[in-house]
């Protein structure tokens, strides 16, 4: 799939992603590791005319937010390590009802990712962006192209879609099927191992 999967500028407008399908890519998505398991996401599926149209102002008039069938806006909760996660008492079914256990591991995390502004923020983006690249995994695996896009208003977003302040906008992701009457370019060359590694 990571040989297949391609960032898709242009969707076929005529071709929609089905509910059952929109779902199983999601169900499929959320097997992406989290700290503590704590999954401090959530998605924001962007399908109305009216909702693209605001998506589509908040993000520079991008095209294929139009033309896909659906955006993806995916958000990361800066505070999805906090006692309110329901996360933390399926925790403790699986431990056997270890308080103890539990308890200490929501100290660690409160100050492994709560203990400052930026930490609050690596923890809702780091997370929220390994559920983003395993969403666009999944949906190739499903026969569904997609495009991950940063080049947007943030901060409009957030307040257009009414996020929580706890919340961070990580990214937003088109999602439909490639219009094949459209060229794709080549892909371009990646820098491998021996340009990006130091071992130590």
């Amino acid at each position: 799939m990571f040989k297949e999967r391609r960032s898709v500028n242009f969707f076929d407008k005529n071709r929609e992603i089905n509910d059952k399908t929109l779902q199983e890519i999601v169900n499929l998505a959320v097997l992406a590791p989290s700290a503590f398991n704590l999954q401090p996401w959530r998605i924001i599926v962007v399908s109305t005319e009216v909702s693209k149209k605001m998506l589509y102002d908040l993000a520079n008039k991008q095209e294929k937010i139009i033309e896909a069938s659906v955006t993806l806006i995916i958000i990361g909760n800066k505070k999805g390590y906090a006692e309110t996660n329901p996360v933390w008492e399926e925790m403790l079914q699986s431990v056997g009802n270890n308080h103890e256990m539990v308890d200490g591991a929501k100290q660690a995390a409160g100050f492994l990712y709560g203990s400052s502004e930026e930490r609050k923020l690596k923890f809702a983006e780091s997370n929220a962006g390994l559920l983003a690249m395993s969403i666009m995994i999944a949906a190739k695996e499903l026969g569904i192209d997609t495009h991950p896009m940063s080049g947007i208003d943030f901060e409009g977003i957030h307040k257009g879609f009414n996020l929580q302040e706890s919340e961070t906008v990580v990214m937003a992701i088109c999602m439909g099927y490639y219009d094949k009457s459209r060229p794709l370019y080549p892909r371009r060359p990646r820098r491998l191992f021996k340009d990006i590694t130091t071992v130590v």
